[in-house]
Formats: structure tokens, C-alpha cells, sequence
């Protein structure tokens, strides 16, 4: 693109409108990435109940050593710019492109976008439910749609404090509309006076470009997370302005951004997303081949599949196999004469991940 030089020319630049992060402040920070680049995050696996016996040694039951499972946290995203303003050019440009004010322009429209639109977009991808909508979401029945969401969180034990609602703008119109959300969400009858996003059944409505919630051309209408369900760790956030650096008569500005985010998938029932119909892979098919001692793991379209083979589930276990395309024969030969439980769940480039499924087989010796 062209420097656009001026004998005259406006002290202030006019920088597409931005908003500030959406997702910042509505995850877990337990998490430190600092020195490391991949994070094993471990959760105990807790011990059911025991009747306890007034007679004998072991009273409280025979004693257990503490199991745990574990998730592998990797960061992969490792983004950068470089931006120079020659001295010439900002001279004759009456000194428009101050260095400060360009920096801060490229963090708010290229750096925080990408960021917070990658983060929602893993945790749809992620989400511990991921619900089809047979029809958009309405003025009539958004309301009804989004306390389903809630409804299902909280029967799997889901905290109900720290909720946050990442919702469209064009939905977001219907939710205000509604006449469930006006009339029984006291902030909600606020919008009208005050302009207040509000809250729904107590979590966070937070409003977001509908752009923010597609993959593709596919769109998701609502996503439900509870904080600590989700994390969106940046290790590195380095920007800065060098002036007259060697080679370049003006401004150099640099930045690089090391960043992730996961769902937790000891958590991720705090995870909730509502799509539409036809934005969803297929969920996979499996099925036992005896003759030759394998899973056959089919889902049409898809990109890739991920599987196991000890019964974890495959979107967050750090056993899983990932195959490139939508069939794999998974061999399991060294389970003979005994039982094997494989798992597998579909991803496409395209569509928002399948459903997990699961097959349980005895292999014959």
C-alpha cells in the first residue's frame, strides 16, 4: 500500500473503530507459562464415599493412593509485526504518524482482535457441550435457548458465579427484545434507559462483533463459559518504538505476541456453545472389525480425527492420536483377551468439533 504524502494534512488519522479485548478478564489466571512453553496441568481424581465400619483397622475404608489426570498445554501461536515511518514521510505528513499513536492503533486493530477472536474460537471448538440450533435464536426464544445453556451447566455441578455469556450482536438485538430477558433480568431493563449490556441468570453478557463467533462461514450464536473453565495464557506481549535504529532514518515499531487458549478438560462442562444447524462435523462412527482386531473410526468431511485408545476423551487427552482425514482403522491387538474402550471426536477446518464417541470391546485372545 502506498505512503500517501500531503502538503497539508490532518494531525489526526482516521484508525478503523476497535474495541478493547473481550476475552481479557473472563479466564482463569492460575495458570503460569512464564520460562516454559508447554504447561502439564494436573487434576486429582477424587474417591468415592466409603461406608464407615465401627470395628477393625481400616475404619475409613481400605486406603488409596490419590490418582490424578493430566492435560498438556502447548502454545503455538507466536505472531509478530514491523512497522517503519520514515522521518521524511511523517515530516511531510505534518507529523500525523506519531510512533506512540500508530503502536497503540496496530495493538488495538490487528493484535487484540486476533487474539480475543482465536481464544473464543477455541473454547467453541472445545466446549464440553457444543448444542445444534435447528433455527436461528429469535426475540421469542433466545431467552428460552441461552437458560438451556445455563440450565445444563449447573445440572453437571458447574459453578454458577464467574459465568460469562459471549454473545453476537445480531442475537444479542433479539436478547433485548425479549420480553423473559426485559422483564425479569433487572439490568435488562436498564438497556433502555442506560444502554447497559446487563446480566442473564446471573452470568456476564458480554456483546461481541458476530464475526467474533464464526469459523468460516459457520456461526456460533451464544458461548457460555465459567472462568475457571477456560485460560487464555500470553507469555510474551513485547511492543516497542525504536527511534532512528541503524538503517532507518524515523520510527521503528515491533511487536511479538506468544499466546494460546484452552478449555480445561477436567472442566470443560463450564464450557457451552449454541450453533447453527449444519455448523457442526459429524459425529463419528465406530465400529469392531474381529477378523482383523480393529476400531474402524469413520466421520465424513472431516479434516482430521483425534482418538484413544484408554478411554480419556480425545479432546483433551495428552494420549490422543490425531490421523489427517475422516477414517482411521485403529489396531488393537494388544488388548487381546481383554477390554479396550476407544474414544474419538472429529475436527474440521471448516465446522465446529463433533460430539465424542466411544465404543467398548472385548478382543478375543
Amino acid at each position: 500500500m502506498a505512503v500517501n504524502l500531503a502538503t497539508k494534512y490532518a494531525k489526526e488519522i482516521a484508525s478503523a473503530f476497535t474495541v478493547k479485548s473481550v476475552v481479557d478478564g473472563t479466564t482463569s489466571k492460575d495458570y503460569d507459562f512464564s520460562g516454559v512453553k508447554t504447561l502439564n496441568v494436573y487434576t486429582p481424581v477424587t474417591q468415592a464415599l466409603n461406608n464407615y465400619q465401627r470395628t477393625g483397622t481400616n475404619r475409613y475404608g481400605a486406603p488409596t493412593e490419590l490418582q490424578d489426570t493430566y492435560q498438556e498445554l502447548m502454545l503455538k501461536k507466536d505472531r509478530s509485526f514491523s512497522i517503519t515511518i520514515d522521518k521524511g514521510n511523517n515530516t511531510e505528513q505534518v507529523g500525523s504518524k506519531e510512533a506512540s499513536k500508530m503502536l497503540a492503533i496496530e495493538m488495538n486493530e490487528q493484535a487484540v482482535p486476533e487474539m480475543d477472536q482465536y481464544a473464543l474460537g477455541r473454547f467453541i471448538d472445545y466446549a464440553g457441550t457444543i448444542q445444534v440450533l435447528s433455527a436461528a435464536p429469535d426475540s421469542d426464544d433466545i431467552a428460552e435457548k441461552i437458560s438451556a445453556g445455563m440450565v445444563a451447566m449447573s445440572n453437571k455441578n458447574v459453578p454458577s458465579e464467574n459465568r460469562y455469556i459471549f454473545i453476537g450482536w445480531t442475537c444479542f438485538g433479539a436478547l433485548r427484545l425479549s420480553s423473559q430477558f426485559l422483564g425479569v433480568e433487572s439490568l435488562g431493563r436498564q438497556i433502555l434507559a442506560k444502554g447497559a449490556l446487563g446480566t442473564f441468570m446471573g452470568a456476564e453478557v458480554v456483546v461481541v462483533p458476530d464475526t467474533y463467533l464464526k469459523k468460516d462461514s459457520t456461526q456460533c450464536y451464544f458461548l457460555i463459559t465459567q472462568k475457571n473453565a477456560v485460560i487464555q495464557p500470553k507469555k510474551v506481549q513485547d511492543y516497542f518504538v525504536k527511534e532512528n535504529p541503524a538503517g532507518i532514518n524515523g520510527a521503528l515499531l515491533e511487536g511479538r505476541f506468544i499466546y494460546d487458549a484452552f478449555v480445561l478438560g477436567a472442566r470443560c462442562d463450564g464450557v457451552y456453545a449454541a450453533v447453527a444447524s449444519g455448523a457442526k462435523q459429524a459425529d463419528p462412527t465406530l465400529s469392531y472389525d474381529a477378523t482383523d482386531k480393529e476400531v474402524d473410526i469413520a466421520s465424513s468431511g472431516a479434516d482430521f480425527l483425534f482418538y484413544t485408545t484408554d478411554g480419556s476423551d480425545p479432546r483433551y487427552s495428552p494420549s490422543a492420536v490425531q490421523v489427517t482425514g475422516g477414517s482411521v482403522s485403529v489396531p488393537v491387538s494388544a488388548f487381546a483377551g481383554s477390554t479396550v474402550t476407544v474414544k474419538a471426536a472429529a475436527f474440521d477446518n471448516a465446522l465446529f468439533t463433533s460430539g465424542v464417541k466411544s465404543i467398548t470391546q472385548t478382543v478375543a485372545a
